[in-house]
């Protein structure tokens, strides 16, 4: 999860074989305060839905094309959900963790907290 700037705010490690969007109730907490919850296709499920709504926060999900009931969202707002996607590349420089050196899930995530932490820095 990363900010209107794109700073990391929170980083959850799930299980490869799991998809992302059941890690969502992990990340809310991480944005008390936020009046949006941007993402892409993938997290448009109902579970998330829910999630985001409880938490008080508009949801700005494009629906699925599969979805019987089209939502209509904020396209200004959101072209804003690539701020992730640049997260990401602000991490693969640093070799460690784009190559996947780290062998456990406990010494990589404590990995990608330094690196957040330095990218908090600059």
């Amino acid at each position: 999860m990363v900010d209107a700037l794109g700073n990391p705010l929170r980083v959850v490690l799930g299980p490869s074989q799991q998809a992302d969007y059941r890690r969502v109730a992990d990340l809310l907490p991480a944005a008390k305060g936020a009046d949006n919850v941007l993402t892409d296709k993938a997290y448009d499920t109902n579970a998330v839905l829910t999630c985001v709504v409880v938490f008080g926060a508009q949801v700005v999900i494009l629906s699925k094309k599969n979805r019987l009931v089209q939502r209509l969202i904020d396209r200004n707002l959101y072209q804003n959900r690539n701020k992730v996607e640049r997260f990401f590349s602000r991490l693969k420089p640093f070799r460690r963790l784009a190559t996947l050196y780290d062998k456990t899930a406990s010494s990589f995530l404590g990995m990608v907290h330094l690196v957040s932490a330095l990218l908090w820095l600059r």
